[in-house]
Formats: structure tokens, C-alpha cells, sequence
């Protein structure tokens, strides 16, 4: 007697669907879909400390000698994704939870993936600690955590050396960003100035092209490139480079898009962009 089931047929199927419908109906119908309750994020990290999460940022903090975690809520999925085998051996306090007890922490908007981590800050660095890369990019007050957080990714995915912003009217460190970025916030170096217009000038100084993006700009992209060293500037969504730093920067240059559209988003235009410089750079 041979007890291997055979594959079910088409017929079977078409049976099984009939029973389920029939059980359905004698219980009152079929179970009523019940979405996720939405839990807001809890109370904020302790002073001093900001809390990160997601599986490529978690990981890309913890590879980080610079990263001073303090704290970690994982599950058990998520310790096996990340292939950590023993949680007591890490060097900082670890527990591991059902996924609704990181839901408490960050809401349930946030897509934490099992793990969060509450850590210092990266300290910021000034802008004559700029390394030799001949590549960096410049935000005049780009203000979505989201939109910084993704130029963070193609910054690094294209080589940028760093990513200069305003203390004011940027976003600060962020779970938010951080997930945004997906382990570049590790991978970069962070400038923080005051005045943007004096730290072109000491760009300029130290040998860069400084390049505004603007849709209106007098020249392609591509044309406006000269020098080995290039520095791309781009202004908040909406209202685009200020005034100051569009007389600042050694040219105004723009995209050449041939469709209907003439703009995009800042984030996919720190893309092409940065695509476009690599190229030029070799």
C-alpha cells in the first residue's frame, strides 16, 4: 500500500473551494478582514540619544566603530536575518521581543523590521576636516528627512566624499532618515555650517566647481562640468536655491529633460546628478 498523496488536481481544488465557501456560509460568512491597530510612536529617547531601525541600518551601525549603541529591541526573525548568534555577547544592554513591542516604541508607521536601536548621534564634522575627495555634494536647506535621507544613499552609492548642509532648516538624525537612507548615514561624512555662502567660498578655496541645480539654469548639467573637483548644490523642494547661493556658486546648470516634465524631485535629481559627475570624473 503505497501512502504518498498525489497531487491535487483541478477538481480537488474546485471542491476544497466549494467546502471553504460552504463553511463560510453556515458561520455567517467569511471572517471579516481586521486591518493593524494603529499605535503612535511612544515617548522619545532619553536626551542625547536617537533611535534608529530597519535591518540595513541597524546593520550598517553596528559595523560602525564611530556608532556608540546603547540599546537594541529585536526579534528573534530578525537576530537571525542579521545573523547575530549570541544576543549576550554584544556590548551594549539587548532584548529580544515580539515585533508589537518595538510597534510601542516607533508606531506602527514605521517599518522597523524587528530591530531598533537607541545610540549616540554621529558627531559632525567641520568643513576643513574635508577629506581629498573630488566629489561632494551641497544641500541649501533641504528640509524632508526623507528626500536627505535618500541623497544620502546615491551620495554614497556614487563615491560623494560628504554631504554638506545648514545647521538650521536641515534635518537632524533621525530614525526617519536613517531608514531612509538605508545604512548610509554610516558611510558618509556629515558637514554641518552656518553660513552656506562662506562655506562655497572656502570650497572654491580649496579647488571645487560649485554647481547649482536649477531647472532654469542657463546651461545642460553635463556642459557645466570643468576641473577635477566638483561640488553639487541643491536647493529645498518647491522654492529651490536662495538668492545668496545662487550668486554664490560658480554656475547655474540644469538637467536636460526632453519630456513633458522639466523637474523632479530632489532626491532623484541628487541621482542623476551625481551620476552625471562620476561619469565626467572618471
Amino acid at each position: 500500500m503505497n501512502d504518498t498523496k498525489k497531487p491535487g488536481t483541478p477538481k480537488d481544488s474546485h471542491y476544497a473551494k466549494l467546502r471553504r465557501t460552504f463553511r463560510d456560509q453556515k458561520s455567517g460568512g467569511a471572517p471579516e478582514f481586521r486591518p493593524k491597530r494603529h499605535v503612535p510612536p511612544g515617548e522619545n529617547a532619553a536626551d542625547g540619544l536617537v533611535r534608529l531601525y530597519g535591518l540595513h541600518t541597524v546593520r550598517a551601525a553596528l559595523d560602525n566603530p564611530r556608532r556608540k549603541i546603547r540599546r537594541m529591541l529585536i526579534t528573534r526573525n530578525a537576530a537571525e536575518r542579521l545573523e547575530i548568534a549570541d544576543l549576550g555577547a554584544l556590548p551594549f544592554a539587548t532584548e529580544l521581543v515580539e515585533p508589537k513591542e518595538i510597534d510601542k516604541v516607533t508606531g506602527t508607521d514605521a517599518v522597523h523590521q524587528g530591530v531598533l536601536i537607541e545610540a549616540e548621534p554621529l558627531k559632525s564634522k567641520a568643513l576643513s576636516a574635508l577629506g581629498d575627495s573630488p566629489l561632494i555634494l551641497v544641500l541649501d536647506q533641504v528640509t524632508d528627512p526623507h528626500n536627505v535621507g535618500a541623497i544620502m544613499r546615491s551620495a554614497v552609492a556614487f563615491g560623494a566624499g560628504a554631504l554638506i548642509t545648514t545647521q538650521r532648516h536641515s534635518p537632524h538624525e533621525s530614525g526617519v532618515l536613517a531608514k531612509s537612507a538605508s545604512g548610509a548615514l554610516e558611510h558618509i561624512d556629515l558637514i554641518e555650517v552656518r553660513n552656506l555662502s562662506e562655506a562655497l567660498g572656502e570650497l572654491h578655496e580649496a579647488g571645487f566647481q560649485t554647481i547649482g541645480l536649477d531647472s532654469e539654469g542657463p546651461a545642460e548639467l553635463e556642459k557645466s562640468f570643468s576641473g577635477d573637483k566638483l561640488a553639487l548644490v541643491l536647493g529645498a523642494e518647491g522654492k529651490g536655491l536662495r538668492q545668496k547661493t545662487r550668486e554664490t556658486v560658480t554656475a547655474l546648470a540644469r538637467l536636460d529633460m526632453p519630456g513633458a516634465i522639466h523637474s523632479l524631485n530632489v532626491s532623484n535629481a541628487a541621482a542623476v546628478s551625481l551620476y552625471a559627475a562620476r561619469k565626467f570624473l572618471g
